[in-house]
């Protein structure tokens, strides 16, 4: 059993992130699968609203150093590149 085990402010920041990622991936489907114009165009402004969030969550993450995505290797970038234009 863990006693006192308490989030510190990155690990808030990380699971806030994660789950924007899931709300946002469910309201994509939502939309996808929605066939009612009025209903779809709330869904979505709604996944315009939480990506926005997500975006905030992500720079101030980013800001505190606590998210640096590392850049993709230039190769591998042409290479995904010709993979697909080849298609």
């Amino acid at each position: 059993m863990i006693k006192n085990q308490c989030m510190d402010d990155k690990a808030y920041m990380e699971d806030s992130l994660t789950s924007q990622k899931t709300i946002t991936s469910t309201y994509n489907t939502f939309t996808n699968e929605c066939e009612h114009p009025n209903l779809r165009t709330d869904f979505l402004n709604i996944l315009k609203e939480e990506h926005n969030i997500q975006n905030d969550i992500y720079t101030q993450m980013s800001q505190r150093g606590w998210y640096s995505p590392t850049q993709a290797d230039q190769t591998k970038i042409d290479t995904v590149k010709q993979k697909f234009t080849s298609i």
